[in-house]
């Protein structure tokens, strides 16, 4: 405050709206980046499930087709 003033201090100091505004943008950004990060984590999640999922998938088909060759192999020795 000034030299013998009185009051509040916002009457007498100046506001400046341009760095409020980029602090309120910047804080605006950063809540977005979070949120955006979260999100990207829960995709992320989302597909190393639905990978691991198709794995097994394939994993079981190979695991079929072997043991029908092995079948049809057994079969075939045996007659």
């Amino acid at each position: 405050m000034r030299g013998g003033e009185t009051g509040s201090r916002f009457l007498y100091d100046s506001f400046d709206a341009a760095t409020a505004r980029i602090e309120a943008n910047e804080r605006v950004h950063e809540e977005r980046w979070n949120g955006l990060e979260y999100r990207l984590g829960q995709i992320e999640s989302t597909l190393d499930r639905l990978e691991r999922r198709i794995w097994l998938g394939v994993y079981g088909a190979a695991a079929f087709l072997l043991t029908q060759g092995v079948e049809a192999l057994i079969n075939t020795a045996m007659r």
